[in-house]
């Protein structure tokens, strides 16, 4: 699939699940976004900018860290839920604006931070991706990822990826942690946080919001049920309240521009 056909897609699937994904708890929860915030030092005479914002989850809780904030997504639909959040809140340092991950509209060496959320296993590229953030950081400033990771053996990886990409076919690919961190090595990046955690999404719940097509989602519970019985992703699917729920892992990592680079 070519990059602009993935960008439709990703338009397409994010435009149906902009009310649902802006309203999910494990996303909006600020403790989990305060994590994002503290791992890159977000103080008040910093400039930041948050990739592929969404409905603004971070955005809308970073500005009252930063003296100015931007937020920029592909999508139109969740932007103006960001929007709508931003005016009610009355946040005046804060602004939502349209734009490619691949491709930002934004001067060389224009940001302190910039940040990216549960967006890099969407992207056909995170390279590049990472590699335009990073254009964008000042020398010494930070750039910090928050993203699903998987299992570091390529077949359990697979298998969790390709459960993820029926549930919501603009998901390419999530990485291994090591991947990760060699992602930012090679971008000239040296690591000053990593810190994983987990969420525990229950799997109706999760189908749900991505308003995945019935076929998909009898062979996603399929998937996922044989992975309770084999083991075969590293997921530990379980049944809470009779319930099928599965474990995501997820990553922060945060790293400084190196001068020179």
């Amino acid at each position: 699939m070519s990059t602009s056909d993935h960008n439709a897609l990703v338009q397409r699937e994010f435009t149906k699940q902009a009310q649902a994904y802006a309203g999910a708890d494990s996303l909006m929860d600020p403790d989990r976004v305060m994590r994002l915030v503290r791992a890159v030092g977000a103080t008040p005479d910093f400039r930041a900018l948050e990739v592929a914002c969404g409905p603004g989850h971070v955005a809308l809780v970073m500005a009252a860290h930063v003296g100015e904030m931007t937020g920029v997504d592909l999508t139109e639909a969740p932007l103006i839920i960001a929007e709508a959040r931003r005016k009610e809140r009355g946040i005046a340092n804060l602004r939502f604006e349209r734009g490619d991950a691949a491709a930002l509209p934004y001067p060389d060496k224009t940001f302190d931070i910039v940040v990216c959320r549960f967006a890099f296993h969407h992207f056909t590229e995170p390279p590049h991706v990472l590699a335009e953030m990073v254009r964008l950081c000042r020398p010494g400033g930070v750039i910090g990822v928050h993203d699903l990771i998987v299992s570091e053996f390529t077949e359990r990886a697979a298998y969790q990826n390709g459960f993820e990409n029926l549930r919501d076919p603009s998901h390419t690919r999530a990485y291994p942690l090591t991947a990760l961190l060699a992602l930012f090595t090679a971008a000239g990046l040296e690591i000053t946080h990593v810190s994983t955690e987990s969420l525990t999404p229950d799997v109706e719940d999760w189908l749900a919001r991505a308003q995945t097509p019935e076929a998909s989602a009898v062979e996603v519970r399929r998937l996922i049920e044989r992975d309770e019985r084999e083991d075969l992703s590293g997921c530990r699917p379980f049944r809470l309240d009779g319930r099928l729920h599965f474990s995501q892992q997820t990553a922060i990592i945060a790293a400084r521009r190196l001068p020179g680079r």
